[in-house]
This record gives C-alpha cells, structure tokens and sequence, in this order.
C-alpha cells in the first residue's frame, strides 16, 4: 500500500484523481498545511476498520472502569467534588 503526501492547495486541484488513486490502488493520500500533516484520504474500508479497533478499545475501557468500580469501590459526586476541591 502507498501512502502519498500531498499539500491542500495542490490536493485541491487533482482532488478527483486522488480519490481514484486511493479507490482503485488502495493509495492512503496524506495532506498537508504548512509542512503539518492535517488529513487524509483512506479507503473506505480502512475507515470502517479505525472504527472498529476505537469502538473495541472503549468497550475494553468501559469493562476495565467497571472492573476497577467493582474492585475499589465507588464514590458519590459530592464526595469527589470535596475530594477535588479540598
């Protein structure tokens, strides 16, 4: 797989080339402003793979904070409150 980088104004003008690169050649186009990475431009496919792997990390988040609640034990919000502020 290539990984292109690409500045935003250039982008602008070959944007529809740039899409079919990434379509058809599963090409991942990295665009720039500045010189900073910004965006991209992935494969469909890639996207609705990110979303999986960050949808199971929170579950896996939201088990391990159910875990630790059940382990140490829970506190009310005024208690936290207090806790915070001193």
């Amino acid at each position: 797989m290539t990984i292109t980088s690409i500045n935003t104004a250039d982008a602008k003008d070959k944007f529809a080339d740039l899409v079919n690169r990434v379509i058809h050649h599963r090409e991942q186009i990295i665009l720039t402003r500045r010189g900073k990475e910004v965006a991209a431009i992935i494969p469909y496919e890639d996207l609705l793979l990110l979303l999986e792997t960050r949808n199971k990390i929170d579950l896996d988040d939201a088990m391990n904070a159910m875990q630790e609640a059940r382990n140490q034990g829970t506190i009310t919000l005024d208690a936290l409150k207090e806790e915070i502020v001193g």
